[in-house]
């Protein structure tokens, strides 16, 4: 059925992001996971806050409630406090990513045409996910990007490695 095979294929999809973005924190210290490249930039730690927030906004009584949680304060997620250390910061991100694997575990193929809403704008249940899935990867992204940066030449590799004689002949 091609509604559980979507369902299916979004909860693997975004654990192979989930992946990506631990492998690629893995790999930065914890100067660098808080560290700005100028003032304007958002630092690992800062991106991690946004997704986490927004995770728990967005999966919590998902099929119930706006996805905007009156509770959220957006701008806050973009600051760090005294209480906001790696290890703080990484708790709210696995209690995040738990949310949604636990809500979308538990949608059937019926939910998928329920309307949700997010900011008081309606969705279908595949166009909340696919809305969700995107904005994760852009911020995954970030943090991959960002993570490089930092590690430099100690960087590894989270897919298949340059070839490193340049391109293949023949």
């Amino acid at each position: 059925m091609i509604e559980q095979h979507y369902l299916d294929d979004s909860l693997f999809q975004l654990r192979k992001l989930k992946t990506q973005a631990d492998r690629a924190m893995a790999q930065v210290d914890d100067s660098q996971f808080l560290a700005l490249l100028d003032a304007d930039a958002n630092s690992i730690a800062l991106i991690v806050k946004h997704i986490s927030g927004n995770m728990r906004s967005r999966w919590t009584d998902f099929l119930t409630s706006d996805g905007e949680k009156p509770d959220r304060d957006r701008d806050a997620e973009f600051e760090l406090d005294g209480a906001d250390t790696r290890e703080a910061i990484l708790a709210q991100w696995e209690a995040g990513w738990e949310l949604l694997f636990k809500t979308i575990a538990a949608l059937g193929p019926d939910d998928l045409g329920r309307t949700v809403t997010i900011r008081a704008e309606p969705h279908t249940v595949v166009q909340a996910i696919n809305r969700q899935t995107s904005h994760y990867s852009a911020h995954v992204g970030q943090i991959v990007l960002l993570a490089k940066h930092f590690a430099g030449t100690k960087w590894r590799t989270l897919s298949i490695p340059k070839k490193k004689n340049g391109r293949r002949t023949g």
